[in-house]
């Protein structure tokens, strides 16, 4: 059984290489079941943990655990942590054991720039993007992958963590500053990314402009929500799996407003994935992304992992 630390998990799944996988996974398919969801109490803190298994005609069979703890923040700890193990597919034989913390982060990042490949217009150039943390930073260079990303605005309730990312990506040679007015930076944005553990929403509906791309991939319970309901209704709205609509807080809201249907959803990755549905059609739609995660991700990043050590 192989073991891939974090560097080494990181170092096989650049964006360049992640996304077109995921695109051909999901045109492909794979057997997903629903997620095993439990809450977790243990001394007065609270928790969330995931049990995601999926495999594939691959060969490959994969099961990640992760444990989500929003008050982490407040320990200067990540909020997020994962293992992930895969077996063969066959045999049930272990093969692998992968940091599952970059998988999750960096699979995560990579949907939302495919979501935007086909959602946001072809000539975006400024990202908004709210949450700074572990999935947050990699959102600009996932994003650079698939549109010429000029300018990254940053919204951070921690502005240590927004500074520290700025420096980053202006060391990477990109524009980038810390705001603290929403509703303007919205404004002004191409493609809005939410990566946040927020349980109340943070992008109003009325604030959006024709022609943006809203991208919503921090919130995956009932109780977690990045947007208030008007940005579903009426606007061109995609997940990334069925399973979101019965998972999205900011999903089940808009739907109990009775102004907004599970069947006014346009497509979800699989859908877009295998030319099904074409996507943003006109230059002044408002798009928006759905995404509460898919094993198949996770499978698809683990494999391309695994196959680089053997």
């Amino acid at each position: 059984m192989q073991h891939f630390d974090a560097s080494q998990t990181r170092a096989q799944l650049s964006f360049e290489t992640l996304i077109p996988a995921l695109r051909q996974a999901f045109a492909e398919g794979g057997t997903v079941p629903l997620r095993h969801n439990h809450a977790i109490e243990c001394q007065g803190a609270h928790g969330i943990s995931l049990i995601m298994p999926a495999w594939s005609e691959q060969g490959y069979y994969g099961l990640k655990t992760v444990n989500i703890f929003p008050g982490n923040g407040q320990r200067n700890l990540p909020g997020l942590h994962s293992t992930y193990i895969l077996y063969d597919a066959t045999t049930g034989v272990p093969l692998a054991l992968i940091d599952g913390d970059e998988i999750t982060s960096r699979r995560t990042a990579a949907a939302a720039a495919l979501g935007a490949d086909f959602l946001a217009r072809p000539d975006a150039r400024r990202l908004l993007l709210l949450g700074a943390g572990r999935v947050g930073s990699l959102v600009p260079r996932a994003m650079r992958a698939v549109r010429k990303i000029e300018h990254v605005d940053i919204w951070n309730p921690n502005p240590e963590r927004a500074q520290a990312l700025i420096e980053q990506l202006q060391a990477e040679g990109l524009s980038a500053r810390r705001v603290e007015n929403l509703e303007q930076a919205v404004h002004q944005a191409d493609i809005i990314s939410c990566a946040t553990l927020s349980e109340a929403p943070l992008i109003q509906g009325k604030w959006l402009q024709p022609g943006v791309h809203l991208d919503l991939i921090g919130s995956f319970t009932p109780k977690m929500k990045e947007s208030d309901p008007d940005c579903f209704i009426g606007n061109k709205v995609f997940v990334d799996t069925d399973e979101a609509p019965t998972k999205s807080g900011d999903l089940l809201d808009a739907i109990a407003t009775g102004r907004f249907h599970q069947s006014d959803i346009c497509a979800n990755l699989e859908t877009l994935c295998r030319q099904q549905h074409p996507g943003r059609t006109q230059a002044s739609d408002i798009t928006v992304f759905k995404a509460v995660g898919s094993a198949l991700e996770d499978l698809t990043a683990a494999t391309l992992v695994y196959q680089s050590g053997r």
